[in-house]
Protein backbone atom coordinates (compact mmCIF):
# COMPACT_ATOMS: atom_id res chain seq x y z
CA UNK A 1 0.00 0.00 0.00
CA UNK A 2 1.42 3.62 -1.04
CA UNK A 3 0.19 6.52 1.53
CA UNK A 4 1.57 10.25 1.16
CA UNK A 5 1.48 13.42 3.27
CA UNK A 6 -0.99 15.91 0.51
CA UNK A 7 -2.17 19.25 2.25
CA UNK A 8 -1.69 18.08 5.91
CA UNK A 9 -3.58 14.79 5.06
CA UNK A 10 -2.40 11.28 4.44
CA UNK A 11 -4.02 10.11 1.28
CA UNK A 12 -4.08 5.99 0.11
CA UNK A 13 -3.39 6.22 -3.18
CA UNK A 14 -1.76 3.03 -5.89
CA UNK A 15 0.67 3.54 -8.87
CA UNK A 16 1.04 1.04 -11.81
CA UNK A 17 3.53 1.58 -13.85
CA UNK A 18 3.61 1.08 -17.60
CA UNK A 19 6.40 1.22 -20.47
CA UNK A 20 7.69 4.87 -20.95
CA UNK A 21 5.79 7.17 -23.34
CA UNK A 22 2.46 5.05 -22.24
CA UNK A 23 -0.77 8.17 -21.43
CA UNK A 24 -1.19 7.93 -17.52
CA UNK A 25 -5.35 7.17 -16.62
CA UNK A 26 -5.90 8.94 -13.19
CA UNK A 27 -9.11 7.34 -10.91
CA UNK A 28 -10.99 9.43 -8.91
CA UNK A 29 -13.78 7.85 -7.05
CA UNK A 30 -17.38 8.42 -5.91
CA UNK A 31 -18.92 9.22 -2.45
CA UNK A 32 -19.55 6.49 -0.27
CA UNK A 33 -16.68 4.38 -2.02
CA UNK A 34 -13.14 3.92 -2.32
CA UNK A 35 -10.85 3.38 -5.39
CA UNK A 36 -11.71 -0.55 -4.66
CA UNK A 37 -14.25 0.38 -7.49
CA UNK A 38 -12.31 0.96 -10.45
CA UNK A 39 -10.80 -2.84 -9.65
CA UNK A 40 -12.63 -4.38 -12.40
CA UNK A 41 -11.39 -1.77 -14.91
CA UNK A 42 -7.99 -1.49 -14.05
CA UNK A 43 -6.98 -4.87 -14.08
CA UNK A 44 -8.09 -4.78 -18.16
CA UNK A 45 -6.03 -1.81 -18.77
CA UNK A 46 -2.97 -2.09 -16.69
CA UNK A 47 -0.15 -2.56 -18.57
CA UNK A 48 -1.42 -0.40 -21.48
CA UNK A 49 -1.50 2.50 -19.77
CA UNK A 50 0.00 3.97 -16.21
CA UNK A 51 -2.45 4.06 -13.22
CA UNK A 52 -3.03 6.31 -10.39
CA UNK A 53 -6.04 5.97 -8.15
CA UNK A 54 -6.54 6.90 -4.39
CA UNK A 55 -8.86 7.25 -1.92
CA UNK A 56 -10.27 11.07 -1.50
CA UNK A 57 -9.93 12.36 2.08
CA UNK A 58 -12.37 10.87 4.20
CA UNK A 59 -13.07 7.77 2.25
CA UNK A 60 -11.50 4.63 2.27
CA UNK A 61 -7.84 4.60 4.28
CA UNK A 62 -7.19 8.75 3.40
CA UNK A 63 -7.41 10.89 6.49
CA UNK A 64 -10.70 12.49 7.16
CA UNK A 65 -8.96 15.95 8.31
CA UNK A 66 -11.09 19.19 8.86
CA UNK A 67 -14.85 19.04 7.79
CA UNK A 68 -17.12 20.16 5.97
CA UNK A 69 -14.78 20.13 2.72
CA UNK A 70 -14.98 22.49 0.38
CA UNK A 71 -14.75 21.05 -3.56
CA UNK A 72 -11.55 22.72 -4.18
CA UNK A 73 -10.10 20.82 -1.04
CA UNK A 74 -10.72 17.53 -2.82
CA UNK A 75 -9.26 19.11 -5.78
CA UNK A 76 -6.33 20.64 -4.25
CA UNK A 77 -5.65 16.69 -3.02
CA UNK A 78 -5.18 15.39 -6.46
CA UNK A 79 -3.11 18.36 -7.37
CA UNK A 80 -0.83 17.71 -4.36
CA UNK A 81 -0.82 13.75 -5.53
CA UNK A 82 0.13 14.41 -8.95
CA UNK A 83 2.70 16.69 -8.14
CA UNK A 84 3.96 14.31 -5.84
CA UNK A 85 4.21 11.82 -8.55
CA UNK A 86 5.42 13.83 -11.07
CA UNK A 87 2.36 13.33 -13.34
CA UNK A 88 1.67 15.83 -15.27
CA UNK A 89 -0.87 16.00 -18.91
CA UNK A 90 -2.93 12.99 -17.77
CA UNK A 91 -6.35 11.33 -18.27
CA UNK A 92 -8.57 12.25 -15.73
CA UNK A 93 -11.39 9.74 -15.15
CA UNK A 94 -13.64 11.05 -12.51
CA UNK A 95 -16.86 9.31 -11.22
CA UNK A 96 -19.54 11.40 -9.86
CA UNK A 97 -17.74 13.65 -7.28
CA UNK A 98 -14.91 12.70 -8.90
CA UNK A 99 -15.81 13.87 -12.04
CA UNK A 100 -16.65 17.14 -10.36
CA UNK A 101 -12.90 16.98 -9.03
CA UNK A 102 -11.65 16.11 -12.65
CA UNK A 103 -13.87 19.53 -13.54
CA UNK A 104 -12.31 21.38 -10.99
CA UNK A 105 -8.94 19.95 -11.82
CA UNK A 106 -8.74 21.18 -15.08
CA UNK A 107 -10.06 24.64 -14.18
CA UNK A 108 -6.88 25.23 -11.33
CA UNK A 109 -4.37 22.97 -12.64
CA UNK A 110 -4.94 22.43 -16.55
CA UNK A 111 -1.30 21.41 -16.97
CA UNK A 112 -2.44 18.38 -15.16
CA UNK A 113 -5.06 17.58 -17.45
CA UNK A 114 -4.63 16.21 -21.42
CA UNK A 115 -7.89 14.75 -21.69
CA UNK A 116 -11.30 14.27 -19.40
CA UNK A 117 -13.10 11.32 -18.85
CA UNK A 118 -16.71 12.54 -17.35
CA UNK A 119 -18.33 9.10 -15.82
CA UNK A 120 -22.04 9.36 -14.33
CA UNK A 121 -21.49 12.93 -12.67
CA UNK A 122 -22.56 16.90 -14.19
CA UNK A 123 -21.24 20.17 -13.67
CA UNK A 124 -23.87 20.52 -10.83
CA UNK A 125 -24.90 17.86 -8.74
CA UNK A 126 -28.23 18.20 -7.09
CA UNK A 127 -29.38 20.85 -5.07
CA UNK A 128 -29.33 22.91 -1.64
CA UNK A 129 -32.08 21.34 0.12
CA UNK A 130 -31.69 17.38 -0.92
CA UNK A 131 -28.17 17.63 0.11
CA UNK A 132 -28.78 19.14 3.28
CA UNK A 133 -31.40 16.85 4.03
CA UNK A 134 -29.15 14.07 3.43
CA UNK A 135 -26.75 15.65 5.96
CA UNK A 136 -29.38 15.91 8.36
CA UNK A 137 -30.38 12.20 8.57
CA UNK A 138 -27.02 10.95 8.52
CA UNK A 139 -26.31 12.95 11.57
CA UNK A 140 -29.28 11.73 13.17
CA UNK A 141 -29.25 7.63 12.05
CA UNK A 142 -25.95 7.05 10.42
CA UNK A 143 -25.06 5.71 6.71
CA UNK A 144 -27.11 2.71 7.04
CA UNK A 145 -30.38 4.37 7.94
CA UNK A 146 -30.53 5.64 4.44
CA UNK A 147 -28.21 2.86 2.78
CA UNK A 148 -31.47 1.50 0.70
CA UNK A 149 -32.14 5.01 -1.27
CA UNK A 150 -28.63 5.51 -2.45
CA UNK A 151 -27.72 2.12 -2.95
CA UNK A 152 -30.77 1.82 -5.29
CA UNK A 153 -29.50 5.22 -6.90
CA UNK A 154 -25.71 3.76 -7.28
CA UNK A 155 -27.11 -0.26 -8.66
CA UNK A 156 -30.28 -1.72 -11.41
CA UNK A 157 -32.65 -3.76 -9.94
CA UNK A 158 -31.09 -6.71 -11.46
CA UNK A 159 -27.26 -6.15 -10.05
CA UNK A 160 -29.17 -5.74 -6.36
CA UNK A 161 -31.46 -8.97 -6.75
CA UNK A 162 -29.27 -11.37 -8.41
CA UNK A 163 -25.36 -10.18 -7.47
CA UNK A 164 -26.26 -10.68 -3.48
CA UNK A 165 -23.12 -11.33 -2.15
CA UNK A 166 -21.42 -8.60 -3.95
CA UNK A 167 -23.87 -6.11 -3.46
CA UNK A 168 -23.51 -6.71 0.30
CA UNK A 169 -19.97 -5.60 0.02
CA UNK A 170 -20.47 -2.33 -1.67
CA UNK A 171 -23.00 -1.92 1.13
CA UNK A 172 -20.64 -2.45 3.56
CA UNK A 173 -18.41 -0.11 1.49
CA UNK A 174 -20.45 2.83 1.80
CA UNK A 175 -22.22 2.18 5.50
CA UNK A 176 -18.17 2.04 6.72
CA UNK A 177 -17.51 5.40 5.00
CA UNK A 178 -16.72 8.05 8.36
CA UNK A 179 -19.16 9.65 8.41
CA UNK A 180 -17.29 12.74 8.82
CA UNK A 181 -16.01 11.77 5.55
CA UNK A 182 -19.11 11.34 4.16
CA UNK A 183 -20.89 14.57 4.85
CA UNK A 184 -18.18 16.87 4.31
CA UNK A 185 -17.70 15.54 0.64
CA UNK A 186 -21.37 15.74 0.61
CA UNK A 187 -21.29 19.66 1.88
CA UNK A 188 -18.44 20.00 -1.13
CA UNK A 189 -20.93 18.68 -3.36
CA UNK A 190 -23.58 20.69 -2.33
CA UNK A 191 -21.76 24.08 -2.70
CA UNK A 192 -19.77 22.69 -6.29
CA UNK A 193 -21.31 24.08 -9.44
CA UNK A 194 -19.05 23.74 -12.58
CA UNK A 195 -21.65 25.40 -15.02
CA UNK A 196 -19.13 28.23 -16.43
CA UNK A 197 -16.04 26.04 -16.26
CA UNK A 198 -17.72 23.36 -18.02
CA UNK A 199 -18.02 25.86 -21.50
CA UNK A 200 -14.41 26.45 -20.95
CA UNK A 201 -13.05 22.99 -21.32
CA UNK A 202 -11.04 22.69 -24.20
CA UNK A 203 -9.30 19.25 -23.61
CA UNK A 204 -10.69 16.19 -25.51
CA UNK A 205 -13.33 14.97 -22.72
CA UNK A 206 -15.73 11.65 -22.92
CA UNK A 207 -18.71 12.08 -21.23
CA UNK A 208 -20.48 8.93 -20.26
CA UNK A 209 -23.38 7.24 -17.67
CA UNK A 210 -25.49 4.26 -17.02
CA UNK A 211 -28.64 4.23 -18.61
CA UNK A 212 -30.20 3.29 -15.19
CA UNK A 213 -28.58 5.72 -13.05
CA UNK A 214 -30.60 6.98 -10.20
CA UNK A 215 -28.05 9.44 -8.94
CA UNK A 216 -27.01 11.14 -12.03
CA UNK A 217 -29.27 10.75 -14.69
CA UNK A 218 -28.41 10.60 -18.23
CA UNK A 219 -30.16 13.69 -18.62
CA UNK A 220 -27.99 15.59 -16.53
CA UNK A 221 -24.65 14.02 -17.86
CA UNK A 222 -25.74 15.09 -21.41
CA UNK A 223 -26.78 18.62 -20.06
CA UNK A 224 -22.99 18.81 -19.27
CA UNK A 225 -21.96 17.08 -22.76
CA UNK A 226 -23.58 19.59 -24.46
CA UNK A 227 -21.58 22.61 -22.51
CA UNK A 228 -18.31 21.30 -23.41
CA UNK A 229 -17.48 21.61 -27.09
CA UNK A 230 -16.90 18.78 -28.76
CA UNK A 231 -16.95 16.63 -26.32
CA UNK A 232 -18.42 12.67 -27.04
CA UNK A 233 -21.62 11.20 -24.59
CA UNK A 234 -21.88 7.50 -24.47
CA UNK A 235 -24.73 5.84 -22.76
CA UNK A 236 -23.85 2.46 -20.93
CA UNK A 237 -26.39 -0.25 -20.82
CA UNK A 238 -28.12 -2.00 -18.07
CA UNK A 239 -25.62 -0.03 -15.71
CA UNK A 240 -26.52 2.35 -12.38
CA UNK A 241 -24.48 5.42 -10.89
CA UNK A 242 -21.23 2.86 -11.18
CA UNK A 243 -20.42 1.00 -14.72
CA UNK A 244 -17.06 0.59 -13.18
CA UNK A 245 -18.95 -2.61 -11.31
CA UNK A 246 -21.77 -3.02 -13.33
CA UNK A 247 -20.46 -3.12 -16.43
CA UNK A 248 -16.66 -2.86 -16.35
CA UNK A 249 -16.05 -4.33 -19.92
CA UNK A 250 -18.38 -1.49 -21.76
CA UNK A 251 -16.45 0.86 -19.92
CA UNK A 252 -13.25 -0.20 -19.88
CA UNK A 253 -13.66 -0.49 -23.67
CA UNK A 254 -15.33 3.15 -24.15
CA UNK A 255 -11.99 4.75 -22.12
CA UNK A 256 -9.93 2.41 -24.49
CA UNK A 257 -11.43 3.48 -27.58
CA UNK A 258 -11.32 7.88 -26.44
CA UNK A 259 -7.63 6.83 -25.25
CA UNK A 260 -6.45 5.33 -28.46
CA UNK A 261 -7.68 7.77 -30.70
CA UNK A 262 -6.59 10.56 -28.34
CA UNK A 263 -3.01 9.74 -29.04
CA UNK A 264 -3.79 8.62 -32.46
CA UNK A 265 -4.72 12.16 -32.97
CA UNK A 266 -1.83 13.86 -31.14
CA UNK A 267 -4.31 14.98 -28.42
CA UNK A 268 -7.39 16.23 -30.11
CA UNK A 269 -10.65 14.21 -30.64
CA UNK A 270 -13.32 15.72 -32.38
Amino acid sequence: MQFADINGVTLHYQLIGAPAGKPVIVFSNSLGTDFRIWRDVIVRLAGEYAIVTYDKRGHGLSDTGATPYKIEDHVADLAGLLDLLEVKGAIICGLSVGGLIAQGLYASRPDLVRALVLCDTGHKIGNKEMWNGRIDAIGVAGIEAISEQILERWFTKDYRTNQIEAFAGYRNMLCRTPIAGYTGTAAAIRDADYTEEAKRISVPTLCVVGDQDGATPPELVGEMAKLISGSRYQVIPNAGHLPCIEQPVVLTDAIRAFVDLLSEQGGTVN
